[in-house]
């Protein structure tokens, strides 16, 4: 029903597509500025909403910058606070929006901060924290400020190439804005992915000569965690459990468990879904539940028995090189 829907809507989406059209020929023309800033800036985004790994490549290019004095600029989507954030030890995932918070967490040597209004996030850090670089988050739309360097990622499934605008397809902005990038990474490939492949979906891909096109997989643990103490992920072997899911595209992680013969009944919400009491009632009375790690922050200290599992990009050692010379250009 609602592809069928979708397809009705395609009307709409010549006019979408229009209306992004005119917004990046302004600023193409420099009628719209972008703003530069003085601090080395790594923009991460995509061009289609949602299910590209943003938070895990957020997670990996951190670890790739664990010498450097770091923060992280977000919108902080669906926040129930207003303007510029900066996170502390009292800050709590209804301030800053489940994604800033759950990198919060888990990076408590990065600075991280919320604002829907970049350019004013980008100036409150400058003065209040003096980063060697900052990370904006999801922000390849966001163009008054204008990035370092841009790292576009787009999933194996579903390449921007093949997509249309939404709400016939999935497309939030231009095709054309993916010249915009640096790198341009597919995300969730299968580990088995051939060179052969590779080079068939770089030429679907058509990079410009100067944007590099790399390939990574989703990893996962092979343990669940409660926050507190980790636990073997065999162990959920034969014990039927709840797998409830808030995220854009569920499916790889869904395949992931059933590939390792877990049994469970699978409890799907909309991306960054905010959980109700009566939601939760629907799946508190199984033995165990598992989310995702950014679900996790929403749901904790409202579930008992709740775990989850951690998820990672990895890149072949040429790729991953390839990143590290690029975020090297930085400094």
């Amino acid at each position: 029903m609602l592809q069928v829907l979708r397809k009705i809507a395609f009307p709409i989406s010549l006019i979408y597509a229009l209306v992004v059209y005119v917004r990046n020929f302004l600023f193409d023309l420099g009628v719209f500025k972008s703003k530069s800033f003085s601090t080395p800036t790594i923009c991460i985004g995509n061009i289609s909403v949602g299910g590209t790994g943003k938070t895990p490549m957020t997670e990996f290019i951190l670890k790739l910058l664990n010498d450097k004095k770091v923060a992280v600029l977000s919108r902080g989507y669906k926040r129930q606070s207003k303007g510029f954030v900066l996170a502390n030890e009292n800050s709590s995932v209804l301030e800053l929006g489940d994604e800033p918070f759950q990198i919060h967490k888990k990076f408590p040597n990065v600075t991280i901060a919320v604002d829907g209004d970049r350019r004013n996030g980008m100036a409150n850090l400058e003065q209040k924290v003096q980063p060697d670089v900052i990370v904006l988050d999801d922000a390849m739309q966001h163009r008054w400020v204008k990035p370092t360097i841009t790292i576009l990622l787009t999933a194996y499934s579903k390449l921007y190439v093949n997509d249309w605008y939404l709400p016939t397809g999935d497309l939030r902005d231009a095709k054309m804005a993916s010249k915009r990038a640096d790198v341009i990474v597919v995300t969730k490939c299968p580990t088995s992915i051939s060179e052969e492949e590779k080079k068939s979906m770089t030429l679907k891909l058509k990079p410009e000569p100067h944007q590099k096109v790399l390939f990574a997989s989703l990893v996962y643990a092979d343990f669940v965690s409660n926050g507190n103490q980790q636990k073997p992920l065999s162990e959920l072997k034969n014990k039927p459990f709840a797998l409830v899911t808030g995220i854009a595209s569920p499916k790889p992680l869904v395949h992931y468990l059933k590939s390792l013969g877990l049994e469970f009944e699978h409890f799907e919400f909309g991306d960054h879904h905010h959980f109700t009491d009566n939601e939760i009632g629907q799946f508190s009375g199984f033995g165990k539940i598992l989310t995702t790690e950014k679900d996790f922050v929403r749901l904790d200290g409202r579930v008992n028995d709740l775990y989850y599992l951690e998820v990672a990009h990895q890149f072949n050692a040429v790729d991953k090189m390839v990143m590290e010379e690029t975020l090297r250009q930085l400094f």
